[in-house]
């Protein structure tokens, strides 16, 4: 016999995946763990499992976080996604913004991909370093600077911008000299009048 020999399911692992993403993990991460669908399905139906959208699960003892939204959306990403703009600002504490929706930035290349965005989100594209990456909650988030860049190229309300830049200074997260990057930003995306 030839044939690849199935992995035992392994519940440890599969805590594991849940356990750093708010009690959420995937389908592909199950399968990794040695969930076939099949078993997925059955600890959907006596209610080890909840499905929270097409290929994210949540283990059903776990408590709902406040971060499954940003997770969920963040496992859709496969992982890729980043959060940004107003979004990024909300996670940052910088400025009174309350966004209505779910900014995340894609990697260029997904610019091709048929996705099937979640309701609620809106994707942005672009090549962020690991510098713009921070981790201030159990997701990626762009760093203060890279948001407030975005913001600025984005057109925020500029009281709202002005706010947060005023707050991002004030708790050292960005420095005077970061400044006339966010303005060229702003001034970059401005709309041309005629």
């Amino acid at each position: 016999m030839t044939g690849k020999r199935e992995q035992a399911p392994d519940w440890n692992r599969l805590f594991e995946f849940a356990l750093g993403q708010a009690g959420l993990f995937t389908t592909k991460q199950a399968a990794e763990a040695g969930y076939s669908p099949q078993l997925l399905v059955h600890y959907l139906h006596i209610g080890k499992v909840v499905r929270i959208r097409r290929g994210v699960y949540r283990l059903v003892h776990y408590p709902q976080g406040q971060d499954e939204a940003l997770v969920t959306v963040w496992l859709w990403s496969e992982q890729q996604g980043v959060f940004s703009h107003e979004t990024a600002l909300a996670l940052h504490q910088l400025s009174d913004v309350l966004p209505s929706r779910l900014h995340l930035t894609l990697p260029t290349t997904w610019k091709q991909r048929r996705l099937r965005v979640p309701p609620g989100v809106v994707i942005h594209h672009a090549v962020l370093d690991d510098a713009e990456r921070t981790w201030p909650a159990a997701v990626p988030v762009t760093s203060p600077l890279r948001t407030l860049t975005d913001c600025a190229a984005a057109q925020l309300a500029p009281d709202l911008l002005q706010q947060a830049i005023a707050q991002a200074l004030e708790r050292g997260l960005i420095r005077k000299s970061d400044l006339a990057r966010i303005q060229k930003a702003s001034v970059a995306k401005a709309p041309r009048t005629r």
